[in-house]
């Protein structure tokens, strides 16, 4: 009864008039920052941090804005994703596999229709259960440490294989690239110098943005130049603009399951929508078996991860609202906004500041409101990038690439990397290489590593911490049964193929 009524409590912060306006601020400008590839959650709030300040928001309506700009930068990014094949940030990059195939068919507007409902379920979920749970999942989230977390990414590193059945041994290989590129640059512990070919330019390491942007952009851009020389379109029009009641029903359950998936990897401190997307995709590919089309177009691949998106971006906060340790990037950024107003979340904040807690909450439900009302009409307004012609489209996408990457460090060496590594993209997708393992890839080994490190510094090097813990040892071994079974299943097919020549 008490969580109600501070839940009203919160309803009476959120609907006030001036939060409301804040709101809706938020959800539009959260939309625009990311519908531009490169830019993404992180950089919107951040943006939006001296703004907010230098406005004299109250705390409330600062956290409200700057939460409903992060929901707004994870709807925004996948329309570029499903449009144009370029992923506007890391946790879109699972949409591009089937939203992008569904816009090729004609069915851009379903496409993005579907996501825009598949997000806002996932995020209903979320905040439903940052209500009823969020204290009990912020203590089950703690039980997670290094050890935890590195068994955790070679599970995911390992599940890559799904993603592309037809094709085990290239999706190996890309992601083993994407392990490798996550190498290059300065080791943090030993300040050693790692495959940087002598070049201060590459002592950072590849930035992420430099990465997605050549891989998928200029990647895309060397195909639509292809297209245009043989004179075809890349993407047909299309014709309807909104999901039907079937297409609806077709991924109730999948909606249902990933995002309670969604917000359970988003409670855990550091897992983000980036790992929840690609389980959520890679686990409902193997649950579809032999009736699935994912990867050319099947609506339950489009709606497992932007349901996961929706639902982990919500769950992040819990930790950061009931432990003060940050769920993701971007709630690291929003816990430094609160330390501006000298707010220190963790615990006591529920019981000494309910009005910023459960406003905040409050504000969830309403944002997410604000975002279907607002997305569905535009997603006419969004396909008309359609019927662009390839040889307007590919200048513009190519302007819109080079200032995201310019913007990250200001250097003319960004472009020149990002330019090859595009090439290199261009040649592995000629070559039917999937391009999105390389990308999950580079984002799970910098974990990896991190994390492997910080489990073995606690151990003083012993080995044995990987699988100590009872939820390391239980991961372990859905690991290794993720192994195993496609390899047994591969035996019971060439023994049944061997009766079957011997009966012959």
């Amino acid at each position: 009864m008490d969580t109600l009524s501070y839940l009203g409590q919160g309803f009476g912060v959120a609907l006030s008039p001036y939060n409301l306006v804040t709101a809706l601020s938020g959800t539009l400008i959260g939309t625009v920052v990311g519908l531009l590839p490169g830019l993404g959650p992180i950089n919107g709030v951040a943006l939006l941090i001296p703004i907010a300040f230098a406005l004299g928001l109250p705390p409330e309506s600062a956290l409200i804005l700057l939460a409903a700009v992060y929901l707004g930068c994870e709807y925004g990014g996948r329309i570029s994703s499903i449009l144009l094949n370029i992923p506007g940030e890391a946790s879109t990059v699972m949409t591009t596999l089937d939203g992008y195939p569904m816009a090729r068919q004609g069915l851009a507007g379903v496409a993005l229709s579907l996501s825009a409902w598949s997000s806002f379920i996932g995020a209903f979920i979320a905040t439903c259960g940052m209500v009823l749970f969020a204290p009990l999942l912020a203590k089950w989230a703690i039980a997670f440490g290094p050890a935890e977390y590195f068994v955790l990414m070679v599970f995911a590193i390992v599940a890559l294989g799904g993603m592309a059945g037809d094709k085990p041994l290239k999706t190996f290989i890309a992601a083993l690239i994407g392990l490798f590129l996550s190498a290059v640059g300065i080791d943090a512990n030993s300040g050693v110098y790692r495959f940087t070919g002598g070049s201060v330019h590459m002592a950072d390491g590849i930035q992420f943005v430099v990465l997605v942007l050549g891989l998928f952009s200029i990647s895309e851009i060397l195909l639509l130049l292809e297209k245009t020389h043989h004179g075809h379109q890349a993407v047909k029009a299309t014709g309807r603009m909104l999901f039907n009641m079937k297409e609806a029903a077709s991924v109730f359950v999948v909606n249902i399951r990933c995002g309670l998936l969604g917000f359970v990897m988003g409670v855990l401190p550091g897992a983000g929508a980036t790992l929840a997307s690609a389980v959520a995709y890679m686990t409902e590919k193997r649950m579809a078996g032999a009736s699935g089309k994912f990867g050319k177009g099947d609506p339950r691949g489009l709606a497992a991860p932007e349901t996961a998106i929706g639902a982990s971006c919500c769950g992040a906060l819990v930790p950061m609202l009931t432990l003060g340790v940050p769920g993701s990037g971007t709630t690291a950024v929003m816990i430094g906004a609160l330390t501006l107003y000298n707010i220190t979340p963790g615990p006591m904040l529920f019981e000494q500041q309910p009005d910023i807690v459960w406003g905040l909450i409050a504000s969830l439900f309403i944002a997410n409101i604000m975002l279907v009302i607002l997305n569905i009409p535009m997603i006419r307004i969004f396909t008309r990038i359609l019927s662009v012609p390839n040889w307007a489209l590919v200048p513009v996408i190519a302007i819109i690439t080079a200032i995201g990457v310019y913007a990250v460090h200001a250097t003319t060496f960004d472009l020149f990397l990002m330019v090859g590594i595009g090439i290199m993209g261009y040649i592995l997708r000629k070559l039917d290489f999937p391009l999105s393992p390389i990308l999950l890839g580079f984002i799970l080994g910098g974990l990896m590593e991190q994390n492997l490190r910080r489990a073995l510094s606690i151990s003083n090097g012993e080995l044995g911490i990987l699988w100590s813990s009872p939820i390391s040892l239980g991961v372990w071994i859905v690991t290794a049964c993720m192994i195993c079974l496609p390899l047994l299943r591969i035996w019971r097919r060439r023994a049944q193929q061997r009766r079957a020549v011997a009966d012959a």
